[in-house]
């Protein structure tokens, strides 16, 4: 049972990411940490298994409950109230699947979560990729927050792109959808797909390590055919090169959810919605809370 069950249910009866199943080993296993717990991750029996401490496959301890979804595998440290989210696109069969990798930051998982719904920084950060100035305004959009499924969604998102993707070789306005579908992770529904009726998908996987440490996995679900898959993966593994440095820099590194931080303009909606959503839900791993305290 983890140390700070008694202060957070909420992370620790979810489930969380910690590992892409083609990239587990079939004769050992790999060690891992969720919410500040040593976990193993490997290979029982040709299915991916999960043991908390860091046990061997064949002197394992206690074997964690398991979800392979989306390419990943899932566990919890504690007891889910309802199943893992879907996202039915990773379901269709003219789509490919990329998996972008993982990058370790130097923050909180919601800290990553508000960081990818955010397209305020793009001309800034991601500057002659995603954003470049003088188009520098967020347009108004459309914020809703379902309580069941609890999720997020922010829609109506249009941002002009100097190259919206890999490919891309003009600038375009982009329309973005987002979703958040649990606490530490987000999805993005994109434009730019030779399908006008259609989008990518790209997903944000955040497994908490620590309070102020996040695992980020990245997987891409794309309708258009792949010819270049290095130039893909450098495009995306650029971007999040841009947005580490950024994030790491931020203080404090876990989330503060007290309304007095909310920054009340327009182009922040969707953060403000994300950060009441947490509040409302009674996160407190790797938040600030409304009385300043997280799950310490």
């Amino acid at each position: 049972m983890s140390n700070f069950s008694h202060l957070d249910p909420v992370a620790l009866n979810d489930w969380h990411v910690v590992a892409c199943v083609e990239d587990l080993p079939i004769d050992r296993a790999v060690r891992t940490v969720l919410l500040g717990e040593p976990i193993a991750v490997g290979r029982r029996e040709g299915k991916a298994a999960v043991w908390q401490g860091h046990a061997t496959v064949e002197a394992a301890q206690t074997e964690l409950p398991v979800i392979e979804r989306f390419g990943y595998v899932w566990t919890t440290l504690g007891t889910p109230e309802r199943d893992l989210f879907e996202i039915p696109e990773f379901s269709e069969a003219d789509r490919r699947h990329i998996i972008q990798g993982v990058v370790r930051v130097n923050v909180s998982a919601p800290r990553a979560v508000e960081n990818f719904l955010d397209m305020g920084h793009f001309p800034f950060v991601h500057t002659g990729i995603l954003g470049e100035e003088p188009h520098t305004e967020v347009k108004p959009y459309k914020v809703q927050v379902s309580a069941e499924p609890p999720e997020i969604m922010v829609t109506d998102c249009e941002f002009y792109q100097p190259q919206a993707n890999a490919g891309s070789t003009t600038g375009a306005d982009t329309e973005y959808i987002y979703r958040v579908p649990h606490p530490f992770c987000a999805v993005l529904y994109k434009t730019g797909s030779r399908q006008r009726d259609r989008r990518d998908v790209i997903a944000l996987f955040g497994q908490p390590v620590e309070e102020d440490w996040v695992l980020v996995h990245i997987v891409i679900c794309l309708l258009d055919e792949i010819r270049d898959l290095a130039t893909l993966r450098r495009f995306h593994q650029t971007i999040l090169g841009q947005d580490k440095p950024i994030l790491e820099n931020q203080v404090p590194k876990r989330l503060p959810l007290d309304p007095r931080s909310e920054v009340p303009i327009r182009a922040d909606a969707a953060s403000a919605a994300y950060r009441r959503w947490l509040r409302e839900r009674g996160l407190r791993y790797g938040v600030v809370a409304g009385n300043g305290i997280g799950a310490h």
